[in-house]
């Protein structure tokens, strides 16, 4: 689903009444698990956490004018997405994920390469993904990404 939001609230205020508490918890998780430096903001349409250009001034190699994307919360049309570049750039930080969330939860993990799709509302495992959030400080994104793209 396409929201039209200049903020995280705005954003939140336009979603369908049966999301918006998993909505809200999944949010208050990220925010009080992602470590310090990272700034929440509208970004590609979503709720976005990044590094700002403050602290990595080169921003985004596909739109430097933007700062360094690492996590992004959605309401998509069938589900909830926690996207996560660490877990997309980082195999071993993948692996540890997928072998959590098969022990914690109940349901088959629904995920693409940085997409972790929560389709039961009930069933979304907030410690894990709080857990998920602590484990990347902007300054290892930073050398993750770097040494991608360089």
């Amino acid at each position: 689903m396409k929201y039209s939001a200049d903020s995280p609230i705005d954003y939140i205020d336009q979603l369908p009444e049966e999301r918006k508490k998993a909505f809200n918890k999944l949010r208050k998780t990220v925010l009080d698990n992602i470590p310090k430096g990272y700034e929440e903001c509208m970004n590609y349409g979503m709720l976005g956490y990044v590094v700002p250009k403050s602290i990595y001034p080169a921003g985004y190699h596909c739109d430097p004018k933007l700062p360094l994307p690492f996590t992004n919360i959605a309401s998509q049309k069938n589900f909830i997405a926690l996207y996560h570049m660490g877990i997309y750039a980082d195999q071993e930080l993948l692996q540890w994920f997928q072998a959590e969330y098969a022990q914690q939860c109940k349901y088959k993990l629904d995920m693409g390469k940085s997409c972790i799709r929560f389709k039961r509302m009930d069933d979304i495992p907030y410690d894990l993904v709080g857990k998920l959030m602590q484990k990347m400080t902007p300054n290892d994104w930073i050398t993750l990404y770097e040494s991608a793209v360089k």
